[in-house]
Formats: C-alpha cells, structure tokens, sequence
C-alpha cells in the first residue's frame, strides 16, 4: 500500500475543512475536542487539530475528496462506546475526527415492508423506540444503546443480547450508503432479503471499523414484536448445568428462545453493590446464573406456558436451584438491566482485565473451566468476572484486580492475561475479538493467530479501496 508519511495539517488545510461544515461544526478548542480523543475505559488517548461534525453526507464526500487530494488521515467516529480504540485518533496530532453524531436523521419507516432507513448518527435506542412506535421491533440491544450510534454497530459488527434469535448487525442490515476515502459515494440502500448480484460489497464495510470508508446510513430489518414474553433469573450449580439448561431450552421453546445469558456470583455481588436499582432477586447466593428470555409470536399465554414446561422439566432434571420469573414489565427490565450492568460494576473495583472471546457453544464449560485455572495459577487472587452470551458462544471473560492491587501494576499485566486466556480459546478454535471489534488492542495479535494467506487478502482488500492509507490507519491491520 502505498501510505503517505504523516504530516500535521496546516491551519490553512485546517480551515478549508472547517469550511466544509461550518465554523460551529469544526471544533478545534482543546476542551470542545477532549472528549473526541479518548475511549470510555480510558486505555486510548489521542490528539486531533480538528473535530468535524458533518451535517450531510455531501459533507462527508466532501470532506473525504479533500483528505485524499491532501493525504490527510481520517479516523471516524460515532457514539464513542468502542472498546477497542478503533474510534480513537493516535497520539501523532495528525489525524482529523470525523464525528457522525449530526448525520441522525430516521429517513424512512416502512413498518408494511419490514424495513427502516436511517443515518449513521442515529442513537440504537432512537432507533428502537422509533420502531416500536410504527408497531415493530428492532432487536439489536446493547448496555450503550443509550449513546451508541448504528454506524459504530455496523462497523464493529455488534452483536449484544439478542443474537441468538436475530443475529448481529450483519444480520440485521439489508443495505448500505457509504463513502469512499475517495469522496465517493456508494449508495447501497437497498432493501432486497436476496440479491445475489455479484459481490456483496456490504458485508466489506460492516465489521471493517470504519478502515474502508464512512457508512452515512443504512437500511436495516425489522422484526413484528413479540405478543408474549416472559423474562426468567435462575441460580444453577455450573456452567456445564448452564450448557445441559440451554439445550433443554432450545428443544422445548424453539424459536420462542430469544436470550440466554450466564453470569457468575461475583458479577452479581459486583452489580448489585455498583448499579442503582440492581439487587439479587434470589433468597439465597448461588454459584452461576442464567437469565432465560422468552418470546411467543402467539399471546402471553403461549409465552407463560413455555416458561411453565421448561420450570418443569429442569426442576425434575434437577438443574434449577432456585429461579424466579418476571411479574412486570419492570421487573424484566431490572433483570435485563443487572445483566447489562456487568460490565460497567467492574470499574468501581479497581482495574479490569477484558477479553471480548467467543468458543464453540458446547466447549464454553471447558474454556471456563481450563481459563480459570490458568488465570489463577498466574494471579491467585485474581476475580475472574466471565458471563456473557451462552447461545451464541460469545463470553466476556474480564479478570478483575485483587483486593488492595495496585491498579496500574495490575494492568501492566495485560498482556501476560491476554496470552492465557486467548491461548485457550485458540486451542478451543474459538475467537478472540467475538463483538468487539480488533481496533488498535488486538491488532498485532491479529497477525499472529490468522493464517497469512488470510492477512494478506485483507491487505489487498484495504489497498484497493484505501490506497494512500488516509481511512482510520492503524486499525485492524
């Protein structure tokens, strides 16, 4: 590829892309720009002489063609909610932000073809309630769908609580508008289920983190809302009983299976000491939990009586301990909220360790099992914090400081944690990055684990669209 050296851009550059958005669009003040310039767990920090905020997506190929012409470097960014640096300039002072906040403009809803259309900039909850005013349902659910915006989702491919039944965002994403390093724009908004018309140039774009080009807007699915859920917290004794709990619930509800989550006793101490409202709806501790989702197209009834077989038969297999169901609406928010919060509980206990890792759904036991040996081996009085999304393989395996560490002693370890944890689940063919994206914190490792042949065509990929290396360099690859 052939990459421009980086160079910091002149104020008179600098005013040219002001002129673009707006003088009250191009924030260049040092504490207009601070919270442009470092991600939520603070591991990034970068520098930017420019933040632009472009109104339009005219204003974004605009601002492109005038980055290509001039080789000037271009990191895209949405609600900032990443956890991998991926939206984060670098340290150099030579890269422009490109804040897509502005461009949320819901464009169309056609809730009689099942589709919307929307800008990058929208908020994943906006979406949501926007759907569920035209009577559907959106399912992607995330615990930052309060600031998270759907062009981040679609770069980072996310996923959150609902893949099991709906799929992540490459899933839930019927078309695309795009434009190029070039200043191109692609307008892909289509909102076909199939169009098998060469290529898909689409599925490029989504999980590419913004190193291909700015996704403006997209087309996405949406789903007839569901006329019966219930919403299930239940203790169990282990993850292998978490396993055994699941298949019996696939068999018996089907596709009315629409969450199962797993959660450990420490994360549940975490939440309800950290998160306001969180609190152990059980009468007595138990080792693991699982909270169960579960949806009829049908009516409530249906719903209920799903729940009702599965009480029944795990029961009388004695892998329940003790469980409750949902009575409000209120309480299935609660429930969903305490798993939600997991991961932000953590920050008030010092210094977290974070694998965002997925394995085969019948190996999860084992990668549990071989991970925290391993882990405490290294650190004995580690706390391990692994829970995440049972049906889809994909666990967030966070290794909290022991009481009393230093904190940053303990993240100078991350690597050496990085190193076992992802061992094992490379040896379980798993996943290292299963949500989150490869940013800047795995992207040498990256390089290590794929097959060359693999690197390579990911090369050429990023080459052909981004020749002169100005889209988000530095990430993935």
């Amino acid at each position: 590829m052939n990459e421009q050296a980086p160079v910091p851009p002149s104020e008179d550059l600098i005013a040219r892309f002001a002129g673009i958005v707006g003088e009250a669009n191009a924030l260049r003040d040092g504490h207009d720009i601070a919270p442009y310039l470092v991600e939520n767990r603070e591991l990034y920090h970068g520098r930017t002489p420019v933040v632009l905020r472009p109104g339009t997506v005219d204003e974004v190929a605009a601002i492109m063609k005038l980055a290509s012409e001039t080789g000037t470097r271009v990191v895209p960014q949405g609600g900032n909610s990443g956890l991998v640096g991926a939206q984060t300039p670098d340290p150099s002072g030579t890269e422009i932000v490109i804040a897509l906040g502005r461009l949320n403009r819901i464009r169309e809803v056609d809730a009689r073809g099942n589709v919307m259309v929307v800008e990058a900039g929208t908020v994943l909850a906006t979406v949501q309630q926007a759907a569920d005013e035209a009577g559907r349902m959106f399912p992607l659910s995330l615990g930052a769908e309060g600031s998270c915006q759907i062009g981040g989702n679609l770069s980072s491919n996310a996923g959150g609580t609902a893949v099991l039944a709906f799929g992540n965002m490459r899933s839930l994403c019927l078309g695309l508008e795009v434009v190029l390093p070039t200043g191109e724009i692609w307008n892909g908004l289509r909102k076909l289920k199939k169009d098998n018309t060469g290529y898909d140039l689409r599925d490029l774009f989504i999980g590419a983190e913004g190193t291909l080009g700015v996704i403006t807007a997209a087309t996405l699915k949406l789903f007839a809302k569901p006329k019966g859920h219930e919403v299930v917290f239940a203790g169990i004794d282990t993850p292998e009983v978490a396993l055994t709990l699941f298949r019996l619930a696939e068999d018996l509800c089907g596709t009315s299976l629409t969450g199962f989550e797993l959660m450990p006793r420490i994360g549940v101490e975490f939440t309800a000491r950290h998160i306001e409202g969180v609190r152990d709806p059980l009468a007595d501790p138990h080792p693991w939990y699982v909270l169960i989702d579960i949806s009829s197209g049908q009516s409530p009834e249906a719903a209920r009586s799903l729940v009702e077989h599965l009480f029944e038969a795990a029961y009388e297999d004695g892998l329940i301990r003790d469980a409750v169901v949902a009575e409000s609406e209120q309480q299935k928010h609660d429930l969903w909220h305490m798993r939600e919060s997991m991961s932000w509980a953590q920050k008030p206990e010092g210094g977290s360790i974070k694998h965002d890792v997925s394995v085969p759904v019948a190996s999860i036991p084992t990668f549990l099992d071989r991970a925290g040996k391993a882990v405490l081996e290294a650190e004995p009085e580690a706390r391990i914090v692994a829970f995440g999304h049972i049906g889809d393989g994909n666990i967030h395996y966070n290794i909290s400081q022991p009481l009393g560490a230093d904190k940053d002693a303990f993240l100078a370890r991350w690597e050496e944690m990085n190193v076992i944890v992802h061992g094992i689940v490379m040896d379980l063919e798993g996943s290292i990055s299963a949500e989150h994206g490869i940013g800047q914190m795995k992207r040498e490792e990256l390089a290590r684990i794929r097959q060359p042949i693999e690197i390579d065509l990911m090369k050429r990929i990023k080459a052909s669209f981004d020749p002169a290396g100005i889209m988000n360099p530095g990430k993935v690859l």
